[in-house]
């Protein structure tokens, strides 16, 4: 019987109907019962900045780490902005990162979803994205792969899959991921616990 796991969710659209968080919905929806998925807030985080990330680092910076820190996992879902991902998303991964050697991502399993209006579903801030995570020593989901574009075609008003393609295709990736989490996430004896930063991979 799988124990119970908790995946964040980024999402890197802020967009009131954005396709990327009802995507990451549908896969919420499509996962086996023992994933506990809870999206969290990056639209508020103030931007980076070291000079203020000292004894007293601003309270936003603090809860996001703190709930980032305590996932089994994490799902990215992005758009793709010029070839990369949003600055939201960046700057959520960069508060998450810090401060050095501490960061709350390190060493989590991960899987990305990119959804674009056009035809090629956020390829490059897919790969973009699966760089930065690479850094972190994040190991990340390979397949399926999940670039859906066309949007616009893909949702119901209710935000639901209509295409049962797709649906099949979400619900495989939902799945897999699973099975992912299992092989690199912390046996449930570990729940909690993290390695001392002196043990951790560094960050710059």
């Amino acid at each position: 019987m799988p124990v119970d796991r908790t995946v964040a969710v980024l999402v890197g659209s802020l967009r009131r109907e954005s396709f990327n968080r009802k995507a990451a919905q549908a896969v919420a929806a499509l996962a086996p019962s023992h994933l506990k998925f809870e999206f969290l807030q990056i639209g508020d985080l103030p931007p980076y900045n070291e000079d203020a990330d000292g004894e007293t680092p601003p309270e936003l910076w603090t809860a996001f780490r703190e709930d980032a820190a305590a996932a089994d996992a994490v799902l990215f879902a992005t758009p793709e902005y010029n070839r990369s991902v949003p600055g939201v998303l960046k700057n959520a991964i960069d508060v998450a990162s810090r401060p050095y050697g501490q960061g709350a991502l390190l060493n989590k399993p991960a899987a990305v979803i990119s959804v674009s209006l056009g035809q090629i579903g956020g390829f490059g801030a897919n790969h973009h994205l699966r760089q930065m995570l690479a850094y972190l020593n994040m190991p990340t989901l390979a397949q399926p792969e999940i670039y859906l574009g066309n949007a616009a075609q893909l949702f119901g008003e209710g935000g639901e899959i209509v295409k049962e393609s797709t649906r099949d295709l979400l619900k495989k990736f939902a799945v897999a991921f699973a099975d992912w989490i299992e092989k690199f996430a912390p046996a449930p004896a570990s729940f909690g616990q993290h390695p001392p930063a002196g043990q951790r991979p560094g960050l710059h």
